[in-house]
């Protein structure tokens, strides 16, 4: 199995780099001339690219953000449409379904803000493609070094942590081992259309920040104000203020199993790995 990652450089990218012995790297200035060399003898091509999105948005940033996705993914598959590329799966996020709402795959209804108008026109290009077309729904990605438990472990090690405002929003989330095991078994089945890569357990802010507390024996006594949040990260700030209950029923459905289905396991893996 040979694989193309474009977003290579990223959290998730470093991960399959190690997981599939043989990756080719797609670089964001390539050419679809150039991709299309790179793409000979390929396999599957896994789209991860776009700018981090736990950024302040500004509009300047936030064009930053929609060209890195729309754009990079346009060229992708107009590249991928000329080869011999049999499955191309790309990245989206659960930002596109409403907040608090219980949500699989089969909801129709969604956000009615930047990050969900993002996304809606990000899946659009994706499944111009004319292979088979997985699209990857992410939830928040745990892992002690990177992401968002990766940013914040330092300070709940300080005796610092805390939810944000009263921790009543919900997050859904999954260990970045499951992720792995995802791509995996969706390439294998060739599972098609949206895909929820979320683990079938989402639970609030306030949970979420005791369950680390728990497992690293430290308080959480300090909330953030969502007001601090909003002056940090302007109106980006919905990445970490929404609530997003959202299930994982096309993979379940399938037969997936979840290595670390509850939040307590996949912190005691994390935490104790680290």
């Amino acid at each position: 199995m040979k694989i193309a990652i474009s977003g290579a450089g990223g959290f998730i990218g470093g991960y399959l780099k190690k997981r599939f012995e043989e990756c080719v790297v797609i670089d964001r200035n390539d050419s679809v001339e150039d991709i299309v060399k790179k793409l000979k003898n390929v396999d599957i091509v896994v789209n991860l690219a776009g700018a981090p999105i736990v950024e302040k948005w500004d509009e300047e940033y936030k064009k930053v953000l929609y060209d890195s996705r729309i754009d990079t993914t346009k060229k992708l598959v107009e590249a991928v449409n000329q080869s011999e590329v049999k499955h191309f799966i790309s990245a989206s996020a659960v930002g596109i379904y409403p907040d608090n709402k219980e949500c699989d795959e089969s909801c129709q209804n969604s956000a009615d803000d930047f990050l969900a108008y993002i996304v809606k026109d990000w899946e659009k290009e994706a499944n111009r493609c004319n292979k088979i077309v997985s699209i990857f729904r992410f939830g928040v990605v745990l892992d002690a070094k990177e992401g968002a438990l990766g940013t914040m472990l330092p300070t709940f090690r300080k005796c610092m942590g805390g939810t944000i405002g009263n921790g009543t929003m919900m997050m859904s989330w999954i260990d970045i081992e499951d992720v792995m095991r995802v791509f995996e078994f969706v390439i294998e089945k060739e599972i098609t259309g949206v895909v929820n890569v979320v683990s079938p357990n989402p639970v609030t802010n306030y949970t979420y920040t005791k369950a680390i507390g728990k497992t690293l024996f430290r308080p959480t006594f300090f909330p953030i104000p969502i007001t601090v949040v909003k002056m940090l990260f302007g109106e980006g700030s919905i990445v970490l203020t929404g609530s997003k209950k959202v299930y994982p029923k096309a993979l379940q459905d399938n037969g997936f199993e979840f290595k670390y289905p509850d939040i307590d396991s996949s912190l005691k893996h994390l935490l104790k790995k680290r």
